[in-house]
């Protein structure tokens, strides 16, 4: 149990210190993997940015991943064929919500970005931080779209994981490092006594302040 995003991510960052002199970039799913981003990136002396990746939900459980999205010059698609077929969700269904989750990352870039090109990636070493993973569909999807990038090399970096899931994204990734794989494995945020909602307001100020050319020293 963490007390916080922010407690969750100095421990994390931690384990990460020894990835410093590769001049790593470090990119965060928003929301919830923000703030963590932030202390990690500046624990490594890195630049932050985000990974613009949506999931897709079952239809009557969105909260439950079919699989998810990620934007790009050619956005990714995964799907968990094996799920869509023992639920019988049709891919109509699958091709509206894909389209309706790039719409929402579009307006997300337009955010988070304004006119500002995302970090280029090829042969550098990525961290990819969340603030936890359940079924790892968003994560699997993010290396996949970060490994077409260019990206020498890829760690998965999170707070809380399923352990099976752990051993699922071993090939997406060249590390994964995970602070807790409790079992049995409930919501992300049944493992943090704080646990809030974070806008893209939230997010939007900490990019900001991050990289403001006078944090140096903070």
């Amino acid at each position: 149990m963490f007390a916080n995003r922010e407690a969750a991510a100095h421990e994390l960052r931690d384990r990460l210190l020894h990835l410093r002199e590769q001049k790593p970039v470090v990119l965060a799913l928003p929301r919830g993997g923000v703030p963590i981003g932030n202390i990690i990136a500046r624990g490594l002396e890195a630049p932050l940015d985000v990974v613009l990746v949506r999931k897709i939900g079952v239809p009557w459980q969105p909260e439950l991943a079919l699989g998810a999205v990620v934007d790009g010059a050619e956005p990714q698609v995964f799907i968990n064929r094996q799920l869509a077929d023992e639920l019988g969700i049709e891919d109509s269904y699958i091709n509206a919500e894909t389209a309706r989750q790039l719409a929402e990352i579009e307006r997300r870039r337009k955010a988070y970005f304004g006119e500002r090109a995302p970090i280029p990636l090829a042969g550098r070493t990525v961290i990819l931080v969340d603030d936890g993973i359940a079924t790892g569909s968003t994560m699997r999807t993010a290396a996949r779209a970060v490994r077409k990038a260019g990206a020498a090399k890829i760690v998965i970096a999170v707070p809380v994981a399923p352990q099976d899931t752990i051993a699922e994204l071993q090939d997406e990734a060249d590390a994964i490092v995970c602070l807790d794989t409790p079992s049995p494995f409930l919501a992300v945020g049944a493992h943090y006594r704080e646990f809030r909602q974070l806008s893209d307001d939230d997010v939007i100020a900490i990019l900001s302040r991050h990289n403001r050319p006078d944090r140096a020293g903070e």
